[in-house]
């Protein structure tokens, strides 16, 4: 995408509850399966986006959380939602790059990446961010994986361009342990998860800007992408979703 290409991107995901499928009750099943933290502990959630998680983790722990993102946009809601909900003390909002953490090992307790963790690559990521963790600290990250193998050809030809990294869970599996990770459990995201918070505000906003952008051949190239997206998982959720993966260093 060139430069206004990606200006349409942010416009159209700016202002919607979530970068990507989750929900509450994803979060919450996930973080209840953390069963020997500290009192309080010290949590990263990188790739925070607009932070509908970080607000929700902080809801579920009497810890810290440091939420992280490269997206000025993103970074600057969360922290208005911080400063309204009184959470200041509870949680400190970072702008910064995924690829080049800055902060000394064995620094946190719990590593937290929904929908995130295919910026840096999924066993790329497990690695790279594996000297932050507390011995026996843990990392909980959502990664969209094939649920099946006889995924149509549409389909696999859509995500070979989208996301060729694409494992099924299995692999994932395989990732974790041959990381050097415990893996404690994982389950797939709710049908549920993708539309509520994710998909329906964004195909809310795709025909919007439809209408306005109607003469502009970039921005149309950029929201028909969106919406084929969206179009694959209405016709294809059964072949693939987000999946947590829970696992211990």
């Amino acid at each position: 995408m060139n430069n206004k290409q990606i200006e349409i991107f942010f416009q159209l995901h700016q202002g919607i509850p979530r970068e990507g499928p989750g929900d509450s009750e994803s979060t919450k099943n996930a973080f209840l399966k953390l069963r020997d933290l500290p009192p309080n502990p010290h949590i990263i959630d990188i790739g925070c986006g607009p932070g509908f998680q970080t607000l929700d983790l902080a809801s579920l722990t009497d810890g810290t959380i440091i939420a992280i993102d490269n997206h000025d946009i993103y970074v600057n809601e969360l922290k208005q939602q911080v400063l309204q909900q009184g959470l200041s003390e509870k949680i400190t909002v970072i702008n910064a790059d995924m690829f080049a953490l800055d902060f000394p090992d064995a620094t946190f307790d719990v590593i937290w990446a929904e929908g995130s963790i295919y910026i840096l690559g999924f066993e790329n990521g497990l690695k790279q961010w594996k000297p932050l963790l507390n011995q026996r600290g843990y990392l909980v990250a959502s990664e969209l994986t094939w649920l099946k193998h006889d995924a149509p050809k549409e389909l696999k030809e859509f995500w070979s361009v989208g996301y060729p990294a694409m494992q099924d869970i299995e692999g994932n599996l395989k990732i974790i342990q041959n990381s050097g990770y415990k893996i404690i459990d994982y389950f797939i995201l709710a049908e549920s998860a993708w539309w509520n918070h994710y998909h329906q505000p964004l195909e809310k906003k795709l025909q919007g800007l439809r209408k306005y952008y109607q003469n502009d051949i970039e921005a149309l190239e950029v929201i028909n992408m969106e919406q084929l997206e969206i179009d694959m998982y209405r016709k294809y959720s059964e072949y693939y979703s987000y999946v947590f993966y829970i696992m211990q260093k």
